[in-house]
């Protein structure tokens, strides 16, 4: 082995004997030398900065801002447990400092302060912040700012911000969701189904509330069907019995229903009252002596409003469950349209149309005419919490003035604004259903026109049916539309482009949509087709006669076997079934 140099062995000697130095340096503490006869006392050693803080917070004042304590060397032992204790006090009061004082900029601002700040920042300018120190981090992902902003956006209404643990991930899921709708909704990706009912009946009114539709048929007998359980069987409400339990049952002439209440008007002027949460059986029963030309329901409430002949009466619950008549009003002419005025406190606020006069009814101000122009008789009406939009009809010897919508306020009685330059006659007009400032209307002409209020004029018009619109409704990007053909049209608004259409046989009277579903009606004209059998089990008559009520579902991954809803799914062992993307294939696929 090669000797090592003298000029390279003597610098590697004097580093190892500076290194042992080193290392006794650090394992013997140093010794205080002892005090001297004479010598004033010594000042106790200064505390650690974690016990000066403390006593300091302790106090009530403000500690002096320390350094950071020095880490303890690799080889060093840990000690006894106290020294571990007094390590995570200091710990965790070095981190309630850390949060308790948010540095901006060149000053130290309470946690509460600053979080004050952070609320008028969006979701991108959080983001950022986020990035800017682990402080800041901490602050821009505190649950409260998350949970207000989920809130905003119209997210997770009904829950507290102790029902999540992480809002900034709720309100992620809940966009990731809203994108996979609306491109559901666009490229027709779903399944839809048919709530069919026994043959030889035929369809007379559907109305539906939040997934709940509501049927009534020329059997007599009002059907239910839950499209937010697809397991759920469709019951059949019971009905009064007439008088001596003799004859066919009358007809169904209008059906409504809400969150709470479902409600049924026959043809011999009788009125059912049911409850969705105690039964089959009726609540309420009463009986008009003509037959009933409009019902309206209270969408929030638990009002039910009917008119027949000349007469329009109010029937609601007092606080112990007792129906009574609050009011009953005279009208001088036919009622056409009737509506309920929703979240209303007191006595139940009614808007008739009859003919050419609107009466905005209340107990205290009976006979209240809203609006009154001989020769123009209202031709559709739809009722929102403050206004209502009806619209109006003018004849050839009014040349001037075309057909329009006129807005009322119901506060202050005075028309808002006059919108619409038809030739044709307004069919129909939904305005509780809108964006804010913004309503929709159908008409005769075959157009779906989208006014905003504020401006009093069009914002789109879209030539829509063949035969004429029946009925419509808009959210803030789509428009669904049906027509008297029975065609149901989906539109982009911001686009003013068809997304898609559906066909069936008879004309389209109702469409209600939300977020994730769409249900259709095509409702017959005619009741008593010629040519049908007089037995109720022959199937082959009614077939193209009794209508039909689709049901859309478009929150379905079609990826997954477990998401398809249980009445498309199929065995492959029956006869005939359907479970497809229903913009490949209509009506139905046979297997």
């Amino acid at each position: 082995m090669a000797a090592v140099p003298a000029e390279r062995e003597w610098p590697r000697r004097r580093e190892e004997r500076a290194g042992g130095a080193k290392r006794r340096r650090r394992e013997e503490p140093p010794q205080e030398p002892p005090q001297r006869p004479g010598e004033p006392p010594r000042e106790p050693p200064a505390e650690p900065g974690y016990l000066a803080l403390a006593r300091g917070l302790l106090a009530g004042g403000a500690p002096a801002r320390r350094s950071p304590a020095p880490s303890r060397p690799a080889g060093e032992p840990a000690g006894d447990g106290g020294s571990d204790r007094d390590d995570l006090l200091g710990q965790l009061i070095r981190d309630l400092n850390e949060i308790n004082e948010v540095p901006f900029f060149d000053v130290q601002l309470p946690y509460e302060l600053a979080l004050k700040i952070f609320r008028y920042l969006g979701k991108a300018e959080l983001g950022r912040c986020a990035q800017v120190s682990r402080t800041w981090k901490i602050l821009a992902e505190d649950e409260v700012l998350w949970y207000r902003l989920c809130q905003e956006e119209g997210y997770l209404l009904d829950m507290s911000i102790s029902d999540h643990s992480c809002w900034k991930l709720a309100l992620k899921n809940c966009r990731a969701r809203e994108q996979m709708l609306k491109t559901n909704w666009k490229n027709r990706v779903g399944a839809v189904s048919q709530l069919r009912y026994e043959p030889g009946r035929v369809l007379c009114d559907v109305h539906s509330c939040d997934g709940v539709v509501m049927a009534g048929y020329t059997s007599g007998e009002v059907r239910l069907w839950d499209t937010r359980t697809w397991d759920y069987t469709a019951p059949v409400l019971a009905a009064v019995a007439g008088p001596g339990g003799a004859g066919a049952p009358p007809h169904v002439s209008f059906v409504r229903i809400n969150s709470s209440l479902a409600v049924a008007a026959y043809e011999d002027g009788s009125v059912s009252v049911w409850s969705l949460l105690l039964g089959r059986e009726p609540i309420h029963h009463f009986q008009h002596n003509q037959r009933i030309q409009a019902l309206a329901l209270a969408p929030g409430g638990t009002a039910v409003a009917t008119a027949s002949g000349f007469e329009v009466k109010v029937e609601s619950p007092d606080d112990k469950g007792f129906w009574q008549t609050p009011g009953t009003f005279e009208i001088q002419k036919l009622v056409n349209f009737l509506n309920l005025v929703p979240d209303v406190t007191g006595s139940p606020v009614a808007v008739a149309a009859a003919e050419d006069i609107v009466y905005l009814l209340k107990a205290e101000d009976p006979g209240k005419v809203l609006h009154s122009v001989y020769g123009q008789p209202v031709t559709c009406l739809d009722v929102s919490a403050h206004e209502v939009a009806f619209g109006i009809k003018t004849f050839g010897w009014i040349l001037n003035e075309p057909n329009q919508i006129l807005l009322y306020n119901l506060e202050t009685n005075q028309c808002v604004t006059k919108v619409g330059n038809s030739i044709g006659d307004f069919s129909c007009v939904n305005l509780h259903n809108s964006p804010p400032n913004m309503l929709v209307a159908g008409n005769k002409d075959r157009r779906v026109r989208v006014f905003d209020v504020r401006r009093g004029e069009a914002a789109c018009s879209l030539y829509a049916h063949q035969l004429g619109v029946s009925a419509v409704q808009m959210d803030e990007w789509k428009i669904v539309s049906g027509g008297e053909e029975g065609l149901v049209c989906v539109w982009d608004q911001r686009m003013g482009t068809k997304l898609w259409e559906m066909h069936a046989r008879h004309p389209v009277r109702h469409v209600w949509f939300n977020s994730h579903s769409l249900i259709t009606a095509n409702i017959p004209e005619e009741k008593n087709p010629r040519g049908s059998s007089i037995t109720d089990d022959d199937p082959s008559v009614h077939r193209k006669y009794r209508g039909v009520i689709y049901s859309y579902e478009f929150s379905v991954d079609q990826l997954a076997v477990e998401s398809v809803l249980p009445i498309c799914r199929s065995s492959y062992d029956e006869v005939t079934g359907y479970n497809y993307n229903i913009g490949l294939a209509v009506p139905y696929d046979s297997i």
